[in-house]
C-alpha cells in the first residue's frame, strides 16, 4: 500500500466527550454505559475526554498562558486525532453546560468535517432541547451532526445502583443506529478528505 494512501481497513478514530463537570453529575453513569456499547465494535476505537478532568479557562485567547497550554495539551491531540465524536450532555435550563461551550469554543478545525452523534440525558425531555442547539453549533464549526441519538428521558430512574440500564433493548437498539451513521460518515468524511483537504 502506498503511504499516502489511508488504511481504511483501521478502526474509526472515536472521541466520546462526557460533557458535564458538574457537581455530583449523572454523566459518568450515561457515559459509561454507552461506552460499554462502543467497546462492542470493531470499527471504532475509543478515547474519552472528560470535561470534569480539563481546567480550561472561560476567557479565550490566541495567545494562551503556558498553564493553559498545558491543559489543552490534554485535550486537543485527541480532538485533532479522531474521526468522530459522541457528545454526552444533560440539559440545563433549555440548553447544554457551559463547560461543553466552552470546550467546544477553545477549538475549531479540530471539529471541521467531521461527524457528531448525542447522547442525552434529563427530565422529561431526555435533553433533547440541549441536542438541538448544539446541532446548530457544530454546523456553524463545518461539522455533521447525525439525525439518530440515543436519549434518556427521567434518566436516573432507567439505571441501577450500578449503572446497569433497566431495560436495555430500546436504549441499545438506538445506540447502534447511532454508531452505525457514525460510522457511515467518519468513513465518507475520512476518504474524502485523503483525496481532497477539506476548504471552510
Amino acid at each position: 500500500m502506498d503511504i499516502n494512501t489511508p488504511d481504511h481497513t483501521s478502526p474509526l478514530k472515536l472521541a466520546v466527550v462526557i460533557g458535564s463537570n458538574r457537581d455530583g453529575r449523572f454523566g459518568p453513569t450515561v457515559a459509561d454505559w454507552f461506552l460499554s456499547r462502543a467497546a462492542l465494535r470493531e470499527d471504532f476505537r475509543v478515547e474519552v475526554v472528560d470535561l470534569a478532568d480539563a481546567e480550561l479557562p472561560t476567557a479565550l485567547s490566541f495567545s494562551p498562558s503556558p498553564e493553559v497550554r498545558a491543559e489543552l495539551g490534554k485535550i486537543t491531540p485527541k480532538l485533532a486525532g479522531a474521526d468522530a465524536f459522541v457528545v454526552v450532555t444533560p440539559e440545563y435550563n433549555h440548553s447544554f453546560p457551559a463547560a461543553l461551550k466552552n470546550l467546544i469554543d477553545w477549538h475549531f478545525g479540530e471539529w471541521q468535517a467531521k461527524p457528531v452523534g448525542f447522547v442525552s440525558y434529563g427530565g422529561i425531555s431526555g435533553g433533547l432541547r440541549a441536542v438541538e442547539q448544539l446541532r446548530q453549533v457544530f454546523a456553524e464549526l463545518h461539522a455533521v451532526t447525525v439525525r439518530d441519538t440515543v436519549s434518556f428521558h427521567n434518566a436516573g430512574a432507567h439505571f441501577d445502583d450500578e449503572g446497569n440500564h433497566r431495560d436495555p433493548a430500546a436504549p441499545d437498539a438506538a445506540a447502534k443506529t447511532m454508531l452505525d451513521q457514525l460510522a457511515w460518515w467518519a468513513e465518507a468524511l475520512r476518504s474524502a478528505k485523503s483525496v481532497r483537504p477539506y476548504a471552510s
